[in-house]
Formats: C-alpha cells, structure tokens, sequence
C-alpha cells in the first residue's frame, strides 16, 4: 500500500513536471513546420534571422533542409535532435555559435540533392557503394562547401568559408 501511494505521487510529480516544461518549453511548436519554432531557443535567433535574408527564404522552412524528407526519418531526426538540443541547451553544453553535427550535414546534404537532383543530376558521382547503389558521398564536395549563405544568408559555416 505505501509502495502504490509513493509510486503514484512520484509519477503525479513526474507527470506534472514533464507537462510543465513541455508547456513552458513551447513543446508543441517544435512539432510544426513553422520556422519560428526553432527560434524558441535564444541560441537559434541568428541562424532565424540568417534564414529570412537567404536565397530559399520563400522556398524552404528550417525541416525542408534540416529533416530527411520521408515520413520516419523525419519524426525519428525530430525526436533525437529535439532531445539532445534541448539536453544541450538546459545545461549549457553547447558550441557557441552552434555548429551542425555530421550526422545532421549528410541530412542537409541529401535535402538538398533531393530537391535539386534534376539540375544536379551531372554532378553527382557514378561509382556506387557496392551492393547498397548509393552514392558514394565522400566523392563529391558538400553542396554548402560552395553555397553557405543558400539557406542561412551570411553565416560562417564551419569549413570557415563566409560569403558576402
């Protein structure tokens, strides 16, 4: 009996608690595609306000680039990269400017091929991995190598090309 009641009180607190920081945390916006939810985070401000003065400002929202674009991928990116950003940023444990990690450029990189392969389709390497017919992507150079201001206007992205 004190065994349910304590267990019942701490889920009610662990509940409640997970409700209030899904509340106070703008939880709810992150589930959208509207831009402005991912400058929820002061952190993310620069990279908002980068995007509204780029090339693919009227084209393209912050998932289109930065989410694969099948159904899965796209909520399993969501859910692993809203937990450790905000794991992150609760604790202050973060690059400052913050800086995309490898997993999520080749995500950029595949968003922005797959809008954008009838155009590049020259470009693209014919090797293949073996076995798999992808694309062997350490052949070619990162889209945003030569385009870093296409999605954020300005910015200096971390192999330190800036274009003005």
């Amino acid at each position: 009996m004190y065994f349910s009641v304590t267990f019942s009180v701490l889920l009610g607190i662990l509940a409640g608690l997970g409700v209030f920081t899904f509340g106070y945390g703008k939880g709810a916006s992150y589930l959208s595609n509207d831009p402005k939810g991912c400058a929820n985070c002061h952190v993310m401000q620069d990279h908002f306000d980068s995007w509204q003065k780029s090339s693919h400002h009227h084209v393209a929202v912050c998932n289109d680039c930065h989410l694969p674009h099948d159904f899965v991928g796209k909520w399993v990116t969501k859910a692993d990269n809203g937990f450790f950003h905000s794991l992150a940023f609760t604790l202050h444990d973060y690059h400052d400017p913050i800086q995309i990690k490898p997993r999520n450029r080749r995500v950029t990189q595949s968003s922005c091929i797959d809008c954008h392969e009838d155009f590049i389709h020259p470009l693209l390497p014919v090797e293949t991995e073996a076995g798999t017919g992808d694309a062997k992507a350490h052949d070619m150079l990162s889209c945003v190598h030569c385009h870093s201001d296409v999605g954020h206007a300005f910015r200096t992205i971390s192999s330190g090309s800036k274009r003005d």
